[in-house]
């Protein structure tokens, strides 16, 4: 199962939050599957796009809102519409794995995703995403459709290591560890749960938000160890 974000992580009124830390340490991500940087440019983003992207003129240049550490901007040139996210502060390694996570979701031919053009870094510091733009409708759309078409993808990109994926990567500009562990419980309490947690007591000095979420952990994991049959599909 490919393991990309999965949402942030809040706690109770008596487990404060953990929201948009600045990333801390680098992501290791993996050499033998190199993603192609664009080379340094006045402004790489506009160069791609009127040079792989095919366009010849950009028609409009629109902010799009959402999230909370990235820029993100709509791009409308004649050769359609692309999606790019910016970060003056961070490297494009945060990039790199999200590309990576949008292209083992995108061959999966399930659930419908931006496909991922290029990432790079900004001369002025910091990194950029360019990615194909996904036009939304006004409605909500088929709710069953989509939980369908999740399970399609969580099948599709089944692995025999288990359950993480081969690279690390980040929920919002947080580090997120995707080890592979055999046990899916195991995964999300260790790399998901328990590595909020510990972060939490590394900020707030506090051992009670960690020793409180490894008790609702095992009590949790008992009920799914007691129950035959339930995995992720």
């Amino acid at each position: 199962m490919a393991v990309t974000h999965l949402g942030s992580i809040s706690f109770s009124s008596s487990m404060p939050s953990v929201s948009c830390p600045s990333l801390k340490h680098p992501i290791n991500f993996n050499k033998n599957k190199p993603l192609i940087v664009a080379a340094m440019s006045d402004d790489p983003v506009r160069e791609w796009i009127l040079s792989e992207g095919k366009a010849t003129q950009i028609k409009g240049i629109s902010p799009i809102g959402g999230g909370c550490i990235n820029r993100a901007t709509r791009y409308d040139t004649d050769a359609g519409s692309f999606f790019v996210k910016t970060n003056r502060s961070i490297g494009p390694s945060m990039f790199e794995g999200e590309a990576l996570g949008l292209n083992a979701m995108y061959e999966t031919g399930s659930i419908r995703v931006p496909k991922p053009y290029k990432v790079g870094s900004l001369p002025t510091g910091g990194s950029y995403i360019i990615m194909e733009f996904i036009e939304f409708g006004a409605s909500r759309g088929d709710q069953s459709a989509l939980g369908r078409k999740l399970a399609e993808m969580h099948k599709a990109a089944k692995s025999e290591k288990g359950f993480g994926f081969h690279v690390d990567n980040t929920i919002g500009s947080t580090p997120q560890i995707n080890t592979w562990m055999s046990g899916w419980v195991e995964f999300f309490a260790e790399h998901r749960l328990g590595y909020q947690l510990k972060m939490a007591r590394e900020q707030y000095g506090d051992p009670t938000i960690y020793e409180r979420g490894l008790n609702h952990h095992y009590i949790g994991k008992e009920k799914f160890d007691s129950i035959y049959g339930i995995y992720p599909v």
